[in-house]
């Protein structure tokens, strides 16, 4: 009943709003229709309160810490450059999709022209390849502290550190960006209609009658490439810090070790548990769980994460404390 009752609502809206798609050229110009949440259109403003809270912490809790970090020399450091990167990650992640969220809420703002949704999908898909690059890169930085120490400065050097950052945008760039053309070759005729609130790659290659078998398989060898691979990469790194950790002969000495990856490790489980349930419940357990719960999962997804990664890094690093006392005492003292 409830499916039959969630088909009449779009199929009214169609007819309301004229989105029905005859062709590939209709479909282009018309551009695309975000449902929100279908199932929970009456809890929508509701559930704008908690989104839009923490999309604004978010914002702010980033936005600390990446000012921290360029203000205060002393952070000026390879862990510490690969924060703010995933600071910066973090608040485009989240604001590439919660603005446009917040606004179907607020104002049933569903339409977005097809160019838009494209680019929509295609920063949304980068920013997740380019963060867990990121993390990928912040586990190497932990491996080489504590299984090379004598040699840290002299390997993560600037130039190495440049080389790191131009590496993660040029993959995340190569591996997305041919989903673009990917889409475009596309025909579409059926309903312009998405039930979400925002573009991804699958969900507007549904939207064609043409065989998306080449965008299934695409999608499938991207996510195998960039974040599977980090995954392996990133717990082969975590077994050698291990054996690392435990043949040091000093208690304290272990303690610290593992002090200094203890929030890496947080982030990495934040991270990635998430997308990988997301993934595995929408594969397997479709016709089990409501879609509605899949895309509220995608939207809690783009925003606790970004909104945690501080908290995480600013309770458990001494140092970005002393830090952010220090930036605030500065700007006490500049305002007398």
């Amino acid at each position: 009943m409830a499916q039959v009752r969630s088909l009449k609502k779009i199929m009214a809206f169609l007819s309301a709003n004229n989105t029905v798609a005859v062709n590939n050229a209709d479909t282009r110009l018309a551009g695309c229709f975000l449902l929100g949440i279908p199932g929970l259109e009456h809890l929508h403003i509701w559930l704008s309160i908690p989104f839009c809270t923490m999309y604004v912490a978010a914002l702010a809790g980033n936005g600390i810490l990446i000012c921290v970090i360029l203000s205060q020399p002393s952070l000026h450091e390879p862990m510490y450059i690969f924060l703010s990167m995933l600071a910066s990650t973090d608040v485009l992640l989240s604001t590439s999709t919660m603005p446009k969220a917040l606004a179907n809420f607020w104002l049933s703002s569903t339409h977005i022209s097809f160019d838009g949704c494209l680019t929509q999908m295609f920063f949304i898909h980068f920013l997740f390849v380019a963060e867990s690059a990121v993390l990928l890169a912040m586990a190497f930085d932990r491996y080489v502290a504590i299984c090379s120490p004598l040699r840290y400065a002299t390997i993560l050097t600037s130039t190495a550190i440049g080389k790191i950052v131009a590496a993660t945008l040029a993959r995340s760039f190569i591996i997305m960006f041919p989903s673009i053309f990917l889409l475009k070759r596309l025909h579409y005729c059926r309903v312009n209609i998405i039930a979400h609130t925002f573009c991804e790659h699958m969900g507007i290659a549904r939207l064609s009658c043409s065989d998306i078998s080449i965008n299934v398989w695409y999608g499938l060898a991207a996510a195998l490439i960039s974040t599977g691979l980090d995954i392996i990469l990133i717990a082969v790194s975590y077994v050698h810090i291990l054996q690392a950790v435990f043949h040091l002969s000093s208690q304290d000495a272990r303690s610290k070790a593992l002090s200094t990856c203890g929030s890496h490790i947080c982030v990495i489980l934040l991270f990635y548990i998430p997308a990988l349930f997301s993934v595995f419940a929408y594969r397997f357990g479709g016709r089990h769980i409501p879609r509605y719960v899949h895309i509220l999962l995608a939207n809690l997804y783009v925003v606790i994460p970004p909104m945690l990664n501080p908290v995480i890094y600013g309770v458990r690093t001494k140092q970005i404390l002393e830090g952010a006392k220090q930036m605030f005492s500065n700007l006490v003292k500049e305002s007398k």
